[in-house]
Parts: C-alpha cells; sequence; structure tokens
C-alpha cells in the first residue's frame, strides 16, 4: 500500500461528505463522553500536546 499517495479532494469521501459527518461524529463523541461519566471512567485526551487523563468528575459534557 502506498503511503505518500495523496488524493484529490474532489475524491475523498471525507472531504466530499464532511457536513454529514461531523454532526454524526460530534454526537457520538459526546455519547462516549457521557458513558464514561457515568460508569465512573477516566478519559485520555490530548491537552496542549499532552496526554492528559480526565477523571469522571472533570468530564465536561453539555446536556442537550
Amino acid at each position: 500500500m502506498e503511503s505518500d499517495k495523496t488524493v484529490d479532494p474532489k475524491d475523498d469521501l471525507f472531504v466530499r461528505f464532511a457536513k454529514d459527518i461531523k454532526p454524526a461524529y460530534d454526537r457520538a463523541v459526546r455519547e462516549a463522553l457521557l458513558r464514561h461519566k457515568r460508569a465512573g471512567n477516566p478519559v485520555p485526551i490530548e491537552r496542549d500536546g499532552k496526554l492528559v487523563i480526565l477523571q469522571p468528575d472533570e468530564i465536561n459534557v453539555d446536556q442537550d
């Protein structure tokens, strides 16, 4: 498999369907964070280029 192959943006499905993918991605991340928080599990995140472990009480999820 070629790792340096460039893809024309018009042929990239993620570019073409970004407006549909983004809301689904955001919803999935929010649901995963809520599940971790409710289960009492920490969550690893990246903050300022460093790995940070958020404890359940530090996980902020907007309630819609």
